[in-house]
């Protein structure tokens, strides 16, 4: 029987697009890949009813091997059709943005992330600068680049466990503090985030210091006075939070709220006293 050519080339054709199509990127929901019952990722070996229920192997001795959508026994059969689907997922590493660039296999993330080069890596919080490394060279990043204000650049840094008056235009929305300090002998340097945000209630004002959850990094816990006309409102927070990368989203907890009446014009003028705390108590 002869092969007409042209059917020949378009058979090739379409074998050629499908090969190229392996690796297309699709929408996915990812709900989809739980257990329905547990709501876990599932992980291979999974299992069907014969009606197609699907439950992961942790859930089907819980049920005694009974699924819970039919009565039918669950446990024995393989669904191979979701495990194909399953090996076939691969999602980009959380850190990503910080310059990770693998793929991770479905259900994997955790492991992968726990070993990321780029876990602890933090974002330069001047706008504009892609810049993304360790929090150690981060500081080296900000006060080699360019990016302090001739203000910044003779100010001088803070002292921990010393109340230090700061003043900031709260149309700025963040004032970047500088501190060197000694922590396990070993000298640190760090950033700290000032931010203002303000809302119809006030302005609202956090302090973060802009590193890793890390064991190596504080923890620290900080005081804020602000005062104005006699009055005066102190803010303290037990634990100060660690962020890798500065939000502009108004905070929904952990600020010290300053009320409009008790504004005087768009500068805000502050005392911060940042305190590292001991470790072994805190532990």
């Amino acid at each position: 029987m002869e092969c007409n050519s042209s059917d020949s080339n378009v058979s090739r054709q379409k074998r050629k697009r499908t090969e190229d199509d392996k690796t297309r990127s699709a929408m996915l929901d990812f709900g989809v890949l739980d257990c329905p019952i547990c709501i876990e990722p599932l992980s291979i070996p999974i299992f069907q009813c014969d009606n197609g229920h699907l439950a992961c192997s942790s859930c089907c001795p819980k049920l005694k091997n009974k699924c819970p959508s039919c009565a039918l026994p669950v446990g024995h059969s393989r669904c191979r059709a979701m495990e194909t689907l399953l090996k076939s997922v691969f999602l980009p590493c959380q850190n990503a943005k910080y310059g990770c660039t693998e793929s991770v296999a479905f259900g994997k993330e955790p492991t992968h992330e726990k070993d990321c080069t780029f876990a602890e890596y933090c974002c330069c919080p001047v706008q504009y600068c892609n810049y993304a490394g360790s929090y150690i060279d981060l500081y080296l990043h900000y006060v080699s680049s360019n990016h302090m204000t001739v203000s910044e650049q003779i100010r001088d840094e803070l002292c921990i466990g010393i109340s230090c008056g700061i003043k900031m235009n709260i149309s700025d929305k963040i004032l970047i503090q500088r501190a060197t300090f000694v922590q396990r002998a070993t000298v640190e340097r760090l950033l700290f985030a000032v931010q203002c945000f303000k809302e119809p209630f006030g302005v609202y004002v956090t302090v973060s210091c802009i590193a890793p959850s890390i064991q190596e990094v504080g923890p620290f816990s900080y005081r804020l006075i602000y005062t104005v006309d006699g009055q005066t409102i102190i803010y303290k927070l037990s634990e100060m939070k660690k962020i890798r990368e500065v939000s502009l989203q108004t905070p929904q907890d952990n600020y010290m709220l300053i009320p409009h009446s008790l504004l005087c014009g768009e500068s805000l003028e502050m005392r911060l006293c940042i305190k590292m705390l001991n470790i072994e108590h805190h532990s």
